[in-house]
């Protein structure tokens, strides 16, 4: 909880009111609104003083004069927390955790996910799946494009597909990769990037393996391959064009550059993952709403993201929406994807750990 002391258990209340109110309308509320609606059982014109206290305090605003107040994202803040402290314990949800576990790969999972977050919240939802890094390999394949130039392909063993186009600096037949990629499959199946690029490091440094050259070859492309594979998140994201329908709807006044701005982060994936990757630092909730984003590009926004894990498997759902979004709303619905994911893949790995 954030330093909200100087507030009395009225004013919260009243915060908490004009804050839904101003989410379902999106207009101004008013002291007069509040004592019809409210039922807080004192005057309007106790209303009106309660409402300039919270206005000095920085958690409401009247965009012009005679008009009701609106929430700021310090108002937004304390609700928010307010919400965190009395949620319900995470609601399973049978049906989508079955879809889950019949999804074929963990890509798919994550595909899945982002999806019925977009459906839940009509905001953007995202799923971000654990970097290559974490990536246990099942197999290995070299492609020819032409006399040095070689296609990596690299299957983890949960399904995800990375594809590299290194050059080896030197003519290489398509019968020496199929030997290469053979005995890499052979010695490493099974074991997680890292610790590939650590062995293989390991045995290029072995004075031995320069006299066997199908050896030395294939751990050479290895090292190549992995040295230039840099690690990245998978990032699934839906509803991008939904969100400026929403926005449209709603009368949101966000300028065409910042959304441009918001736009140009998503389809540059790898610059929110690394946004999101710093603003959730531990397990469980993250709620950043407006100014509190470290990216100017994202300060009208809000984000809802949760962490998931699942053995080797870890990363996190969320949501993307406007400031004046529901919050209650996307609280449930990402900390019940979360759940859902972890059961999900943790069966699934469960499963493959029997099968092995």
């Amino acid at each position: 909880m954030r330093d909200f002391l100087d507030l009395s258990q009225r004013h919260r209340w009243i915060l908490a009111a004009l804050v839904d109110e101003y989410i379902g309308r999106g207009e101004p509320v008013s002291s007069l609104w509040l004592a019809a609606k409210g039922r807080f059982g004192v005057s309007s014109a106790t209303l009106r003083n309660s409402l300039a206290s919270l206005e000095d305090a920085g958690y409401v605003r009247q965009p012009h004069a005679s008009a009701g107040r609106i929430p700021t994202d310090r108002g937004y803040r304390c609700y928010v927390d307010d919400l965190l402290q009395t949620r319900r314990p995470v609601r399973r949800a049978p049906a989508v955790e079955a879809r889950l576990r019949e999804a074929g790969t963990v890509d798919d999972a994550l595909s899945n996910v982002s999806h019925e977050l977009w459906r839940a919240s009509h905001h953007v939802g995202f799923a971000v799946g654990p970097a290559a890094e974490v990536a246990v390999l099942r197999q290995i394949e070299f492609v020819t494009l032409s006399a040095s130039k070689v296609l990596v392909v690299l299957i983890a063993a949960d399904g995800h597909v990375s594809r590299k186009v290194i050059d080896v600096g030197a003519q290489i037949t398509a019968h020496e990769l199929r030997q290469a990629s053979g005995y890499l499959n052979t010695e490493f199946a099974g074991l997680s990037l890292d610790t590939i690029r650590t062995s293989v490091v390991g045995r290029l440094q072995e004075e031995r393996t320069l006299y066997d050259r199908l050896m030395t070859r294939a751990l050479r492309l290895a090292s190549t391959t992995l040295a230039e594979l840099v690690p990245e998140n998978v990032l699934f994201i839906q509803g991008a064009s939904s969100l400026l329908e929403e926005l449209a709807r709603t009368e949101e006044r966000i300028s065409v550059d910042t959304l441009r701005a918001l736009f140009k982060m998503i389809e540059e994936k790898h610059r929110l993952v690394r946004l999101l990757n710093a603003y959730i630092d531990g397990p469980g909730l993250t709620v950043v709403i407006g100014s509190e984003h470290t990216s100017p590009d994202l300060q009208n926004f809000s984000l809802v993201a949760s962490t998931y894990a699942a053995g080797a498997h870890s990363g996190s759902v969320g949501i993307i929406g406007p400031t004046r979004m529901r919050y209650s709303r996307a609280i449930a619905a990402v900390d019940a994807m979360a759940a859902a994911l972890s059961r999900a893949l943790g069966a699934a790995e469960a499963n493959r750990g029997m099968a092995d």
